[in-house]
């Protein structure tokens, strides 16, 4: 199938690899189904487009590329939801924030309290809030600054 991306033009992609959010993602609950693409030339971002709405794209990255491991419960609910078996088909993702683009060091920020939950196995996802994480941590590399932070 093809999806139209104001971003990233227009795309092939295999049915199977859309992940779906029942719920939408809170703010955007009419977008339920998105396609993951990575970012070329970076190992960390991935955009997260919107089937549906082709100006709606995430760019979203792995917290363990920022050292984050997460420890939480999920609720009976959300595992109904997911769908989920074991808690290795799990996969997290972080959305992140670009900010002052017309900076020379650009700052990209990413909540840690509201990461997105997917089941790769199938591919069903959900925006969990961990009210009680508090953690402020900053990277810096030579071409830019890193925030993660803690709502």
């Amino acid at each position: 199938m093809e999806i139209k991306s104001t971003f990233l033009g227009t795309q092939s992609v295999d049915a199977d690899t859309i992940i779906t959010f029942p719920y939408g993602i809170p703010g955007f609950e009419n977008d339920t189904r998105f396609k993951l693409f990575h970012q070329e030339g970076s190992e960390v971002v991935y955009w997260m487009q919107s089937i549906d709405n082709d100006q709606l794209l995430f760019s979203v990255a792995q917290p363990s590329h920022f050292k984050i491991n997460y420890s939480f419960i999920l609720t009976d609910e959300e595992e109904a939801l997911l769908k989920l078996e074991s808690t290795t088909d799990l996969f997290i993702l972080i959305i992140l924030q670009k900010t002052d683009e017309n900076a020379d060091k650009p700052v990209i920020k990413g909540s840690i309290t509201s990461p997105l939950i997917i089941n790769e196995k199938t591919m069903l996802g959900l925006q969990k809030h961990l009210p009680r994480v508090e953690q402020s941590i900053t990277l810096t590399d030579t071409s830019h600054e890193v925030s993660i932070f803690g709502d």
